[in-house]
């Protein structure tokens, strides 16, 4: 038996057209989705290559933070467990392996957006304390 290393290379173009402008992305935040809360398919590409099994979580997709765990989740209004209250948006695609439950991610939490190019439809929220963006 012979055991051969194999390289594999795929590059991606993040979608960030719904940046505004790129006042705040240098000043993004480490965080930690739990991806229980968002859906595949909507808010993340699952794969469909059996070589590369990563799923893709899409950049701008708005998260609040579980108050119970301290994960990110995805920015419901209806939410009452803290996702109620917009921290920001993802601001990097980010790739992740099958059965994943948590992954690591950035936060834009200052900055401009344009509504009309996030990947789902978010009202616009007067900006607070946690959450500094500005819609366009």
């Amino acid at each position: 038996m012979t055991v051969q290393p194999v390289t594999t290379t795929q590059n991606l173009t993040a979608d960030r057209s719904w940046l505004a402008s790129l006042h705040g992305t240098r000043d993004v935040d480490s965080i930690t989705l739990d991806l229980s809360s968002f859906v595949s398919g909507t808010h993340y590409v699952p794969s469909t290559d059996p070589n590369v099994p990563y799923s893709r979580f899409l950049s701008g997709i708005p998260v609040g933070k579980i108050t119970a765990s301290g994960l990110y989740g995805l920015y419901a209004t209806g939410a009452a467990d803290g996702r109620q209250n917009l921290a920001g948006f993802v601001f990097a695609e980010v790739l992740f392996a099958p059965g994943q439950t948590k992954v690591g991610a950035a936060l834009l939490w200052h900055g401009a957006v344009k509504t009309s190019k996030l990947p789902v439809v978010v009202a616009p929220v007067v900006p607070s304390a946690i959450c500094q963006i500005r819609f366009a």
